[in-house]
């Protein structure tokens, strides 16, 4: 198969398996999941070269691999739409105090998580401190203290 072809395939399928596994894989890597990454990257890189391991080959699946990111940045500034397909959006996972169950069990958030990023980020020690609770696009947990608590 071409290795252009390849690329793109590759490329394609790793976007869809990442993003489908959600954001909070990204930001707190266990020891298990790092494993399976490089052993991903392993699996990928034999897929990509197949047989030929040519510099010429390397170099034409670098440039459609760079080509294809830096197209979909293109598209993801014009379009909003496309960004909001591939990356999602920052998503509430608590407020006023209370975890949002559906989209924390959704996310893999768990309360555990949101009080860790509490106690990290502002000193916060008890749910009921927390206005919302924001899983960003990087896996992150923002925390927006109550007013109260903030004092």
């Amino acid at each position: 198969m071409n290795p252009v072809i390849r690329g793109i395939v590759i490329y394609l399928f790793l976007m869809l398996v990442f993003r489908l596994s959600g954001k909070r894989t990204l930001a707190q890597t266990t020891p298990f999941e790092f494993i399976l990454l490089l052993i991903i990257s392993e699996v990928t890189q034999q897929a990509l070269v197949g047989e030929d391991y040519s510099l010429t080959t390397s170099i034409i699946l670098i440039t459609t691999l760079v080509g294809i990111d830096l197209l979909f940045s293109l598209i993801k500034q014009r379009w909003k739409g496309f960004e909001q397909v591939t990356e999602g959006s920052p998503l509430i996972v608590a407020a006023n105090g209370k975890l949002l169950p559906q989209r924390a069990l959704k996310s893999r958030v768990s309360e555990e998580d949101i009080l860790e990023a509490a106690r990290n980020l502002h000193g916060l020690e008890r749910m009921e401190q927390i206005k919302y609770a924001v899983l960003e696009l990087d896996g992150t947990i923002s925390i927006i203290p109550k007013e109260e608590a903030a004092a």
